[in-house]
C-alpha cells in the first residue's frame, strides 16, 4: 500500500505568497521587513541574503538570483503584478451580482375596440 495523500501534502509545500501580499512588499518596505522578520535566518537559502520581491522565493547565491531573473517565470509574475489583483467589484459583476434594472416589461399595445 501506498500513500495515497502524497500529492496533496507536495502541494501544500509549494505555498507561495499570494499577489496582494506581494504587492503590499512592493509598495511599504515595513511590510516586507515584518515578514522577513517571521522567518528565522538560519533555515533560509543562503541565510536569507538573496531575495526575489515580485516571486516571493530565496535563492542560495546571487547568481542563482540573477539567472531567475532572467527566466520566463519571474517574467510571468512581473506581468501578473503589473496587471493587478481582481477586486471586490470587478469579482461580483463577472458572476452576474451587478446593479439589477429589474425585470424588463414587454410593451403590450392594446387596442380595446368598443362595437
Amino acid at each position: 500500500m501506498g500513500v495515497f495523500a502524497k500529492r496533496s501534502m507536495a502541494k501544500t509545500r509549494r505555498r507561495r505568497r499570494d499577489l496582494d501580499q506581494i504587492a503590499s512588499d512592493i509598495a511599504s518596505p515595513r511590510h516586507l521587513e515584518l515578514y522577513k522578520e517571521t522567518k528565522d535566518v538560519e533555515d533560509l537559502p543562503g541565510l536569507g541574503q538573496h531575495y526575489c520581491i515580485p516571486c516571493a522565493k530565496w535563492f542560495d547565491t546571487e547568481t542563482n538570483l540573477t539567472a531567475h531573473k532572467k527566466g520566463k517565470p519571474h517574467r510571468r509574475q512581473l506581468k501578473q503584478l503589473k496587471d493587478g489583483a481582481f477586486t471586490h467589484k470587478e469579482a461580483n459583476a463577472a458572476s452576474g451580482l451587478g446593479v439589477d434594472n429589474g425585470p424588463v416589461k414587454p410593451k403590450i399595445d392594446m387596442e380595446i375596440d368598443m362595437a
